[in-house]
């Protein structure tokens, strides 16, 4: 969120709605708890009370997070830092924000294990939905429905635009089903009895291998249940 065009995203909301009298809500802090790992707990525990400081810091009137196990340092930030009610009466009428913004690509380079954790999380979670879960920890992540559409649609992206790897390779779509077979030999090897990890990967790969991409993963993979049901 501390990108350029994720924070402007986030300030212009705050502009918009404080400009229409309402509360402006900040964002989901995906992090959750890590019980057995105190040192990599602290660490998450870090992240989310920073994310909330930048939340409250920008002008946000209230956030929430994905586990109650986190509600507390929320609202310690939010009481500290916004001792009002809500931040209404900051109006940012000095912030100009335009497509420049909203558009700018983000720096940094795309790692061999970055595309193989959208191909793992995207599968293993689209596997739970069909399995009736909508809500996932997956690597002391909670993944729903939205976090989970940026996996394919990250891919899907760079399929279109032949990004290439930090090793130079360029991401293409026999690039992409040769590592999501690897990425699906691990998933099956955890799967519980009655997994649905082969119609998982293959609705990844058609989302990411579509000339145009689905506007919800969730459209098709409704066909997908209702095609069990009937």
């Amino acid at each position: 969120m501390t990108s350029h065009f994720l924070r402007s995203h986030s300030l212009l909301l705050i502009k918009t709605c404080h400009r229409r009298e309402i509360h402006a809500m900040g964002g989901m802090a995906a992090q959750i708890p890590i019980r057995d790992d105190p040192v990599s707990n602290e660490a998450a525990m870090e992240k989310v009370r920073a994310d909330k400081e930048r939340e409250v810091g920008d002008g946000h009137d209230g956030t929430w997070v994905a586990h109650p196990g986190l509600v507390a340092i929320a609202k310690e930030v939010f009481d500290r830092e916004m001792p009002l009610p809500n931040q209404i009466a900051r109006k940012h009428q000095d912030l100009h924000i335009g497509a420049h913004d909203l558009l700018a690509i983000p720096q940094g380079t795309i790692t061999e294990a970055g595309l193989r954790q959208d191909l793992n999380v995207g599968i293993g979670y689209i596997e739970a939905w069909l399995r009736g879960t909508g809500c996932v920890p997956l690597y002391h992540l909670m993944e729903d429905a939205a976090t989970a559409e940026i996996s394919p649609a990250q891919i899907w992206q760079w399929i279109r635009h032949r990004a290439r790897l930090e090793d130079g390779r360029i991401i293409d779509a026999g690039l992409c089903r040769a590592l999501l077979g690897e990425e699906l030999e691990k998933l099956r090897q955890s799967a519980a009895e009655g997994g649905r990890c082969d119609d998982a990967a293959k609705l990844f790969r058609e989302l990411i291998e579509a000339p145009t991409f689905s506007e919800f993963l969730t459209l098709p993979a409704y066909e997908m249940i209702t095609a069990d049901i009937v």
